[in-house]
């Protein structure tokens, strides 16, 4: 393994009934003005909005609403955050939503505090921010466990780049798995896809044999898989739900990627893809990966079919047989979610023509920590072979 530093400076509060629980205790330490992010009907429709209104002012909070965060948030949408904040003496942040309000959130929180541009100060003069307004997060949609590290995924779209643009982290989480009762189907199962893609790509990054972290990294993506199935079997099982928060906040942590590389190689892809179009990330990420798998599978066949047996209980003898079964087993897995396979199922409103993905290939930053290393070419090629 290589050298490596891991904190965890957020406070997770998680089960059943967290969120009434926790959020009180949270709110009688942070600041008098709140301001309440969230993104659109969904939060008011559930009673997640209402009950977290209800505390804040039971708290004497002057609250700031802060509403119309969308999937993929954009760049103009943080800045939007920050003036509001800026505006109205904002002296904490609580984000309530998914990851997309999330991520909107914590880089609102850092530019709220810099007089710079923090899209210029961080992409370009490669610095990154010493302060920040504290944010809290209550996740109604969970998948990308944005809530348990300093990323953010934010769109620029004046330049045409998705990319992660970094913050802090959130002082504290709550999981509460009653709160993704209202969350629709197929956002659920888009959701656990990303959590177990996250487990995945990083099991794939380069590592010295028998690392610790490859083990933890099969063990979130099988009880991910089983619990998505426990899911399909009863989609209100409320257990099943608080598993899958739980391997979210897992797979994306830090203790996966300590001490090797990552071969975050499809993210990449897939974060043009949605700089291009308004593809959801999970199920993009579910078109995207079993064609990049195919290629890769043959570069490192011991490790997939590793993969191949733990998680999916692949029989073959033979690593090469092994890994070719591991990726049909991972596409199997995907369409018994109803995840699209191909690139014309995601419901894009921007039709995705072979221009749009000549573009997306042009952009896409190249991984070299995975098995293999690709050129523009071989994105393209894979974007295509998802038409």
């Amino acid at each position: 393994m290589q050298t490596f530093d891991l904190t965890f400076p957020g406070r997770m509060h998680f089960g059943e009934g967290a969120f009434e629980k926790a959020l009180p205790k949270e709110l009688a330490i942070a600041g008098n003005t709140v301001m309440l992010a969230y993104g659109g009907k969904s939060a008011k429709e559930s009673g997640a909005y209402d009950a977290a209104r209800r505390m804040l002012e039971a708290s004497g909070k002057r609250v700031v609403d802060f509403s119309g965060i969308s999937p993929n948030p954009t760049y103009a949408k943080v800045q939007e955050g920050a003036a509001l904040a800026k505006a109205e003496g904002v002296d904490f942040i609580l984000a309530l939503g998914g990851g997309s309000v999330v991520d909107c959130c914590k880089i609102a929180a850092v530019q709220a505090m810099l007089d710079e541009d923090i899209w210029d100060y961080e992409r370009k003069q490669r610095k990154f921010p010493m302060s920040s307004l504290p944010v809290g997060a209550v996740i109604t949609a969970s998948g990308t466990g944005t809530e348990q590290n300093i990323l953010a995924v934010i769109t620029n779209d004046d330049e045409d780049v998705k990319d992660t643009m970094i913050g802090k982290h959130p002082v504290f989480s709550i999981l509460d798995p009653l709160l993704t009762l209202t969350v629709p189907r197929m956002q659920v199962f888009s959701g656990a896809y990303d959590t177990f893609s996250h487990a995945m790509e990083t099991y794939f990054g380069k590592s010295d044999e028998n690392n610790p972290t490859d083990y933890i990294a099969l063990s979130i993506m099988r009880a991910t898989v089983d619990n998505v199935r426990r899911l399909l079997a009863d989609f209100d099982d409320i257990k099943a739900r608080g598993n899958l928060m739980f391997t979210s906040a897992m797979a994306i942590n830090g203790l996966l990627s300590a001490g090797r590389a990552i071969d975050f190689q499809a993210h990449m892809i897939e974060h043009q893809l949605g700089a291009f179009t308004d593809c959801n990330h999970g199920q993009g990420l579910a078109v995207i990966q079993p064609a990049y798998y195919r290629m890769a599978a043959k570069a490192a066949p011991e490790k997939f079919a590793k993969l191949g047996r733990v998680v999916f209980d692949v029989r073959a003898d033979d690593d090469a047989k092994a890994a070719e079964e591991a990726v049909d087993a991972l596409a199997s897995y995907i369409r018994d979610c109803g995840l699209p396979s191909r690139l014309s199922e995601l419901g894009s409103s921007i039709e995705i023509t072979p221009d749009v993905l000549k573009r997306v290939a042009d952009t896409t930053i190249l991984v070299p920590t995975g098995p293999i290393q690709l050129d523009r070419n071989q994105v393209y090629e894979i974007l295509e072979e998802c038409m």
